[in-house]
């Protein structure tokens, strides 16, 4: 008698994989809106039209749900700088690029700054104990190491660029001043989120940081 075949286990994956999707999706619209404190599984459930069982047999906790919907919000960035191809870039133009890339991503995905808001709060723990989330931003250190050593062999740029601290600026000028633009509005009288004043900040931005790794 043969052996009876056993069914490929293909379609329970992608059901898998559906399901997951479907709760980070969902539970990333319920930390961005309420925070880890104010979250509620009970919600993400809703969302995500799962059920509340499933959450917690692929995540466990909360915590770690949290843990992974910072993981995939990294995961997302890095993929798209990763398409911008800025090895292929004259150095200069990478870096203006990298700069506007942030600066749009940011305001695209909101949704991404509330999470780091969030996760500053807990000052970074669960990021601390991600076995991932270094080895994702390890590549965009690289590529930008790598500009900015061509720049400085082409005589463009000036030496001793930590990437470190100059992608830090890049992300912090566009994070500072999206996260508060509210506060910053009201104290400056003016609404900083105008297309104007949005078209302002990218040049200025561009501006500031060309100012540095440019040789003078």
């Amino acid at each position: 008698m043969p052996p009876l075949k056993t069914k490929p286990a293909e379609p329970r994956s992608r059901d898998a994989d559906r399901s997951q999707l479907a709760i980070l999706l969902a539970a990333r619209d319920e930390f961005a809106q309420h925070g880890l404190g104010g979250a509620r599984v009970d919600r993400i459930a809703e969302r995500a039209d799962i059920n509340k069982r499933l959450i917690y047999y692929y995540f466990k906790s909360k915590d770690e749900l949290f843990l992974a919907v910072l993981e995939k919000a990294y995961a997302d960035i890095r993929a798209a700088e990763t398409e911008l191809h800025l090895r292929d870039m004259e150095p200069a133009q990478a870096i203006r690029r990298l700069t506007e890339f942030t600066w749009e991503y940011y305001i695209a995905h909101p949704e991404f700054l509330t999470l780091l808001n969030s996760e500053n709060l807990h000052q970074g723990r669960h990021l601390a104990m991600s076995s991932r989330v270094q080895e994702m931003n390890s590549p965009l250190v690289q590529t930008l190491a790598e500009i900015l050593e061509r720049g400085r062999a082409e005589g463009l740029f000036r030496g001793g660029i930590d990437p470190v601290q100059l992608y830090v600026s890049i992300a912090g000028m566009s994070y500072f001043y999206l996260s508060n633009n509210h506060t910053l509005s009201a104290i400056f009288g003016r609404d900083l989120m105008a297309p104007k004043a949005r078209h302002e900040r990218l040049s200025h931005m561009c501006e500031v940081i060309l100012g540095y790794v440019l040789r003078s």
